[in-house]
């Protein structure tokens, strides 16, 4: 007689199959992911290739160590265990192990990363910093034993001796690379005595490396206020804190040289081309001015002063002449206005008003005269005044006064100290000029 089993008892008997199968209990399978949906906590899709579908699931302790994210239609290999779910009759696998296939998980990490942060504009230039021209102090974070610091400390030396740099001894590799980077970041930012921050370490895998791709050492780089230099690897490696940097240097050396843009060689010699350049443009300078001297010393105002005044004179007469038509016209506007005023006021009968009006008229009159002949009395006086201080600087008036004036070479002879003995001079007199031979000089001591 045939036996019949219930469908209960077919699943607990595949599941112990499944369970106790050695091949089943560690499998290795590479598909690509479907249907993700990313949850809270623990993941549930499916796992897929050209011919079959397999569900999938991952707890939420493993997710979080695999280091990357997974994403629709992305090509993983995993480690796990198959199990058959006996009220649905079903089976899947659960994940302990994954990682991206063809490209480590540390990869994918990065580039994911890379996209978030570039997506929030953390690596744009508008918020990268200039580096300045000129340092005095630069703080230095990496190993304390590493190439790195010995390599910055020769360059800077030798670029610009007296340069400070202030070293922050950080690990960085392993778990404890990160925050330590970010503490001593942080700890350099609070400082008031820096200019710059070279962050760096030699190079390595991307293991070794990784500290510089934490988010946090990103974040950390970003907020600083003070402008830094990442110099993280050889010249092939990048990290995320190369893109965040204000400069990325690829390697130590190439980090100092552009902490100090300016050598102190170069300083020196750009002073000396100054100082060159001002001593230059001031003796032109000078030179033009004694020049200028030279020409107006030479000039017949110099020699007669009362051209200086002839122009205002002028103009004072135009003036003068000007101001009394003017007041003889308004003088006849206002008879003419009295006479008008007169008549109509005779009209009227207002002989008191007239008396009034003329009055005012009188004293108008003799007012704006008075003021007028003080006006015209200062600005004679002025010019008077003008006048004497100019004929004052005339040396044919002195001469004609009966004093003489002494030349020597076309110059005015002011004192016995610039003459010598046996030397031409002329003595110029009111009726002429005498040329005499000096045989004689005593100053006012000797006399």
């Amino acid at each position: 007689m045939t036996e019949y089993l219930t469908v209960s008892h077919l699943t607990k008997y595949l599941k112990l199959k499944f369970d106790k199968d050695p091949y089943l209990a560690r499998v290795y399978l590479t598909g690509q992911v479907s249907n993700f949906r990313k949850r809270p906590n623990h993941q549930y899709f499916s796992l897929k290739d050209e011919g079959a579908v397999i569900q999938a699931t991952i707890w939420g302790g493993i997710y979080q160590k695999l280091g990357f994210e997974l994403e629709e239609g992305m090509k993983i290999n995993v480690v796990g265990r198959v199990q058959l779910y006996e009220p649905s009759g079903s089976y899947s696998i659960i994940i302990e192990r994954a990682e991206p296939d063809g490209l480590g998980a540390l990869a994918v990490q990065f580039e994911q990363l890379k996209k978030r942060l570039g997506d929030e504009g953390l690596f744009k230039a508008e918020w990268k910093q200039a580096l300045p021209q000129f340092v005095r102090k630069i703080g230095v974070i990496t190993s304390p034993s590493g190439a790195v610091i010995r390599d910055i400390i020769t360059t800077v030396s030798r670029r610009f001796p007296g340069v400070e740099i202030l070293l922050y001894p950080t690990v960085v590799q392993g778990a404890g690379a990160a925050p330590a980077i970010v503490a001593n970041i942080q700890k350099a930012n609070n400082r008031g005595d820096l200019d710059l921050l070279i962050v760096g370490r030699g190079g390595g895998s991307i293991e070794d490396l990784w500290a510089f791709n934490e988010e946090s050492v990103v974040r950390a780089i970003f907020e600083s206020r003070l402008p830094i230099i990442s110099s993280v690897g050889h010249e092939t490696d990048t990290t995320l804190a190369d893109f965040v940097a204000d400069r990325r240097a690829a390697t130590p050396t190439a980090a100092a040289e552009l902490a100090t843009p300016v050598t102190k060689a170069d300083l020196l010699n750009h002073l000396r081309q100054q100082q060159n350049r001002l001593y230059t443009a001031s003796l032109n300078r000078l030179r033009f001015y004694q020049e200028r001297l030279r020409k107006l010393s030479q000039s017949v105002i110099f020699r007669q002063p009362e051209r200086l005044y002839d122009g205002y004179l002028q103009k004072l007469d135009h003036l003068t002449d000007k101001l009394q038509q003017n007041m003889q016209k308004a003088y006849q506007l206002n008879q003419q206005a009295l006479r008008l005023l007169q008549e109509r006021l005779k009209a009227q009968r207002l002989d008191q008003e007239i008396k009034r009006q003329q009055v005012n008229l009188q004293q108008q009159t003799r007012l704006l005269k008075s003021n007028m002949a003080i006006l015209y009395d200062n600005k004679m006086n002025k010019v008077k005044q003008l006048s004497e201080a100019m004929l004052m600087l005339d040396t044919n008036r002195i001469v004609a006064r009966g004093y003489a004036m002494v030349y020597q070479k076309g110059r005015v002879v002011e004192s016995v100290k610039g003459v010598a003995i046996g030397s031409q001079a002329t003595i110029q007199m009111r009726d002429g000029q005498i040329e005499v031979e000096v045989k004689d000089v005593k100053d006012e001591k000797n006399i």
